[in-house]
């Protein structure tokens, strides 16, 4: 039987239905990963462990997740192969979160797409935490006081003990571009005590708990002394084919390679992250690109409020067929073109 194809559209209008069910969430683990902090999501309800479908699984569910836990931030979350429910005995659920929650069973239970009840599809991701440091209380998922991790608790860490190598440690471990900022923490010191660990990093590092450390002889830090970093955000949008950075048909890069973006319910509220991301200005104009009739492939859809300082803090959905990718305009050169 042929395999009914996802209207772009349709993708938009999971987010609007709504579930009856009364029963809860109780937990949730991510499986078949590098440890107990990345994997494929699964959720505890009524008593089984349940895949939960990537069709809404998307960097605010990641940050529940991460959070509930106790993984740090929420680093990436990538699209598996989707399976079919004759391929597998789990059970699975689509589940929606705004992101602030601080557990999963908090979150909105929705309904399934009806085009993947008829195909009997689940769609799976698996999510990354950063499991040992994260930014906190700051103005996007890449700024905010540093924390590190430390026998299963959170630590603080003092402004004397962090410097621009540690900084683009942690930076390319959240993947958060490079350092833009380091300074003393304008959010206060958080409710954590300091860490005793000296961070002694080259920079070149993938993970901050890899750099060397040392012992402080001495307690130094006092209140008022943690630090706070801003990195310059992910780099995986890009505008491509125009005059420019700025300019040109919108690109994301996903399990190594380059995908466009769909145009269906695309909004210059969504351009507008996209700008602000690359250092752009403020959105200027959002064409649709026609590409001659052909399809160009599956890509993402992309949904934003626009007050998000980096795309994948929107909902990005799997879109299986981009007949109209989406271009952006921005009102200026990148902070790359000065």
């Amino acid at each position: 039987m042929m395999e009914l194809q996802r209207p772009a559209a349709l993708l938009t209008a999971v987010i609007l239905m709504v579930v009856c069910s009364t029963a809860e969430m109780a937990g949730v683990r991510l499986v078949d990963g590098d440890g107990h902090c990345s994997g494929m999501p699964q959720v505890l309800y009524e008593g089984n462990w349940s895949i939960v479908d990537s069709v809404l699984f998307d960097y605010r569910n990641a940050m529940v997740v991460c959070r509930e836990l106790n993984c740090g931030n929420a680093v990436n979350v990538t699209f598996r192969e989707n399976v079919r429910k004759e391929d597998t005995n789990d059970a699975f659920l689509s589940i929606a979160c705004e992101g602030k929650e601080s557990a999963f069973s908090q979150c909105k239970q929705r309904d399934q797409d009806p085009l993947d009840r008829i195909n009997n599809i689940i769609h799976s991701t698996d999510a990354i935490c950063s499991d040992s440091v994260r930014l906190v209380d700051g103005a996007g998922c890449c700024s905010g006081r540093v924390e590190v991790k430390s026998h299963q608790s959170w630590t603080s860490v003092c402004e004397a003990d962090f410097d621009w190598q540690d900084a683009e440690v942690v930076c390319r471990e959240l993947d958060c571009g490079t350092p833009l900022t380091l300074q003393g923490a304008l959010s206060g010191d958080g409710k954590h005590p300091f860490g005793t660990n000296q961070f002694q990093c080259k920079g070149s590092e993938n993970r901050l708990l890899t750099c060397s450390t040392s012992d402080k002889e001495e307690y130094t830090c006092t209140s008022g002394s943690a630090v706070e970093l801003t990195c310059s955000g992910p780099d995986h949008v890009r505008l491509v084919g125009g005059s420019g950075r700025c300019a040109g048909m919108l690109e994301m890069f996903h399990s190594g390679e380059w995908r466009g973006v769909t145009a269906d319910r695309w909004s210059m509220r969504d351009a507008a992250v996209v700008c602000r991301q690359l250092g752009c200005g403020s959105a200027v104009k959002s064409p649709m690109i026609v590409s001659g009739g052909d399809e160009t492939g599956w890509g993402f859809h992309i949904a934003c409020f626009g007050s998000e300082s980096t795309v994948k803090e929107c909902t990005i959905l799997y879109s299986s067929k981009i007949r109209f990718p989406v271009g952006v305009v921005c009102s200026g050169i990148s902070k790359n073109e000065k």
